[in-house]
């Protein structure tokens, strides 16, 4: 028997606004739109976005811009990890990336580092979201 062949397909991520959070994630931070398709049925939106060059068609996963629908789901907008960092965005050139997210006016909590794992910086999206930004070392597995 063989091993499952697993992987991360969408992971979803609280939006208060679809549009405001395409125009954020597309429009500042350069994602790709994937998806946007109006489901009349929940009255909601399926919304996809990947970072630049990521390889859809193999399979990389995507967020998933989910509009809170509930006060529950509200009060999380923003927080969703509880105040630590959610979300890890990759690059294989950190001062490129870096200095063109700031550039678009991207809020940088804390400052690059070089750690024995990688270059990272910590930013947060437009709801306060913490993100990495991370280059990770040649010999570190991302």
């Amino acid at each position: 028997m063989s091993a499952p062949r697993q992987s991360l397909a969408h992971v979803a991520l609280v939006v208060r606004d679809y549009d405001e959070a395409i125009a954020f994630y597309v429009g500042k931070l350069g994602f790709t739109l994937v998806a946007d398709a109006y489901q009349p049925e929940q009255d909601k939106r399926w919304v996809l976005v990947a970072p630049p060059g990521a390889d859809i068609a193999a399979g990389a996963a995507t967020i998933l811009l989910a509009r809170a629908s509930t006060p529950e789901q509200e009060r999380v907008v923003g927080d969703q990890a509880g105040g630590r960092v959610f979300l890890f965005l990759r690059t294989d050139d950190f001062r490129r990336d870096y200095e063109a997210m700031v550039a678009k006016g991207i809020e940088f909590v804390r400052p690059p580092k070089d750690a024995g794992y990688g270059t990272v910086a910590v930013f947060l999206d437009l709801y306060g979201n913490r993100w990495d930004l991370i280059q990770f070392a040649d010999a570190q597995p991302g």
